[in-house]
């Protein structure tokens, strides 16, 4: 794609590593067949390619970006399946991050808009307040249909039917490896899961332990920043983010560090982007350190000797996270874990099709996210499968939404298998 950026515009770093991505661009259109919101809308400005010259506009022109085209990358979910299509390597992730920043920065929305953005940004990356929220969203979900706003009945309609109580094993705190220590590794424990499902972390920490593992759960550590960096807010993710490695960097130091293991694939995906986020700036070697300590549970599980397990019985048909298989190109691991503790494997048809969630998507635009979570339950329930398994707590929340079958955590299976309890999400589904 040819670009007409001046020197000037050049100048800007921002700007000069969005014109490199903007070059890369064939216009080919391999994106389009595996884009969600062109599946649903066939609109080709809801594709990548279509974005892409949207963003190429807005930006060669230096203009106030406008409703239509902020309409369009809004709709984009980050799935970021185009990348994994892409035969020219187009890194679509950092210019639509880019564009989403400039629009922040230089496009006033309506005050409905600003608000509920500042109120998603000023909740959900904080346990306590999320909680709170969910409390009162539970409360408030019988009058949903009252709501005159869908984005508003979307947020009481989100709140789970069972809130679990705080678990003590996210407070700062190391434990200690069962048997032989073999590695030294920081769990994040995230932000919303822990409000939304505490069980998670638990499975986690257990794991790790018996397979010998000294579990450090950092002080100082909270939201990734993914929440509001896609959101544009990057004085904000920055701040977020900032603080994690603040506080890795410290154990780092202390008692040593193999790795950052983190069982929601959104928030791997923006921890192993750190260094990216932060290039050019004073933190930029230790965000790069961080980037590189970083790993998805399914990858350091495969690094340590998970015990083959005898056939279990049942079926779990997996669901690919888009923030694992796209964002961070894991598409083995998860379901070769899975079989090897004893359950038999199945996947959906079009498993590189986003569920829907992704992130406060869900939220902000109910309408399109409802549709692919309907054609996401329809082709995993397909497969008759006993349960189902996800790697990403906002996958897990959006499909449990639409299906009467248990959704878990995959590391709640394996945890289960090699000697864990039965995960809460199956006997509260069976009798």
């Amino acid at each position: 794609m040819q670009t007409t950026f001046t020197p000037e515009q050049l100048a800007d770093p921002a700007i000069a590593r969005s014109n490199k991505i903007l070059r890369t661009c064939v216009h080919c259109g391999f994106c389009t067949a595996t884009c969600p919101t062109y599946q649903v809308l066939g609109d080709e400005l809801d594709s990548p390619r279509g974005r892409i010259y949207l963003i190429k506009d807005m930006l060669e022109n230096n203009r106030v970006p406008d409703a239509k085209t902020v309409g369009h990358i809004d709709r984009c979910l980050s799935c970021l399946a185009c990348m994994t299509t892409c035969p020219s390597g187009v890194d679509y992730m950092h210019l639509v991050d880019h564009a989403r920043a400039y629009i922040e920065e230089n496009y006033r929305r309506p005050l409905g808009e600003r608000a509920l953005r500042w109120l998603l940004a000023r909740i959900i990356p904080y346990p306590g307040r999320f909680r709170l929220a969910l409390l009162g969203a539970k409360i408030g979900r019988p009058f949903a249909r009252l709501m005159p706003d869908r984005r508003l009945r979307a947020m009481l309609e989100m709140a789970p039917k069972v809130i679990p109580p705080v678990s003590r094993n996210d407070d700062p705190q190391v434990f200690a490896a069962q048997g032989e220590r073999k590695m030294r590794v920081a769990l994040m424990t995230g932000c919303a899961q822990k409000a939304l499902n505490t069980d998670i972390n638990d499975a986690t920490i257990r794991l790790l332990r018996r397979l010998g593992c000294e579990v450090v759960i950092a002080r100082g550590m909270g939201c990734c920043g993914a929440l509001t960096h896609h959101m544009g807010k990057v004085a904000e993710s920055h701040h977020a983010a900032a603080a994690n490695i603040a506080a890795w960097m410290a154990e780092k130091r202390g008692g040593g560090l193999d790795a950052i293991v983190i069982n929601t694939s959104g928030c791997g995906t923006t921890v192993k982007d750190y260094g990216r986020m932060f290039e050019g700036d004073a933190l930029a070697d230790e965000a790069a350190q961080v980037a590189g300590m970083a790993m998805d549970i399914s990858e350091l599980l495969m690094k340590l000797r998970v015990p083959v397990g005898a056939d279990k019985g049942l079926r779990v048909a997996y669901h690919a996270a888009c923030s694992l298989q796209h964002g961070q190109q894991i598409k083995t691991f998860p379901k070769e874990l899975l079989k090897r503790v004893g359950f038999e494997v199945v996947e959906p048809a079009d498993s590189h099709l986003c569920c829907g969630s992704a992130g406060t998507y869900n939220l902000l635009q109910p309408e399109i996210s409802a549709q692919l979570k309907a054609r996401k339950v329809q082709t995993l329930e397909a497969k008759q499968p006993d349960l189902i398994a996800a790697g990403n707590i906002g996958c897990m929340m959006q499909i449990g939404s639409g299906t009467g079958i248990p959704v878990v955590h995959t590391v709640e299976l394996i945890d289960w298998a090699t000697g864990g309890p039965e995960p809460r999400a199956i006997s509260a589904n069976w009798p």
